[in-house]
């Protein structure tokens, strides 16, 4: 990812805190794929084990940040290499939120199984809208791993899909719930997972505005995508 440096210690360094960043979004990315299926069967078991993740997805972001202070300390980068670093550790609690959002999921699922009536709810639009979203986190990743502004534009203008899905499946269920007031409290559980799902959209998002940060050193957030696209030309 980086750019080579004379010290080849330095260029290793920032190597392996890249490496240990897309292996921290291999995790959580298992954690997505794990709630999708515990979402799509009902599943206890894949939401449990979405959960018991949790604890590892916490230890690597500590790890990380742990190893980006001591970088820092030594190395007291400068310009593009500081503004990498940042965007890692910035990329790194992203992630692990991606992983909170997963967790919530989990236990959505979990609470819609013990309502007894989980086959009733309109789910299955929100498998898709949790399939965009792991497909997005999944080019965020990749788009960061090569430092790609042209994927990381595209990213931004993908999650406004994930975002009209969830307005959409919003006013649908809240028809549903006009219609069945017994199924109001399983459906606030799935209206709250459709929010865990919009929410990993927005992480990927951040991502991808971290990427234009580090090659750009500007701050698009909360620009509208024509200043984005100014500022890479």
């Amino acid at each position: 990812m980086p750019e080579k440096h004379l010290s080849t210690q330095f260029d290793a360094e920032l190597s392996a805190v890249s490496t240990r960043v897309m292996e921290l979004g291999g995790l959580v990315e298992s954690q997505i794929r794990l709630a999708i299926h515990a979402l799509s069967q009902f599943s206890i078991e894949a939401a449990n084990d979405v959960s018991a993740t949790e604890a590892r997805v916490n230890a690597m972001e500590v790890d990380i940040d742990r190893e980006l202070s001591s970088i820092i300390a030594r190395r007291q980068p400068t310009a593009r290499d500081l503004r990498l670093l940042m965007a890692i550790s910035k990329t790194t609690a992203n992630l692990e939120r991606v992983g909170d959002e997963a967790e919530k999921m989990a236990r959505m699922v979990r609470s819609i199984i013990d309502s007894g009536s989980p086959r009733s709810l309109p789910s299955n639009e929100l498998r898709v809208a949790a399939d965009m979203a792991s497909g997005l986190l999944r080019k965020a990743l990749d788009a960061f791993a090569r430092l790609d502004t042209t994927a990381a534009v595209s990213i931004l203008k993908e999650d406004d899909l994930i975002d009209q899905e969830f307005n959409g499946f919003v006013r649908k269920l809240i028809t549903y719930m006009m219609e069945d007031p017994r199924m109001i409290s399983p459906s606030l559980d799935l209206l709250f997972l459709a929010k865990a799902i919009e929410r990993i959209g927005d992480h990927a998002k951040n991502i991808a505005e971290f990427i234009i940060y580090v090659v750009k050193g500007t701050d698009v957030r909360h620009t509208s995508m024509e200043q984005i696209e100014s500022a890479l030309k």
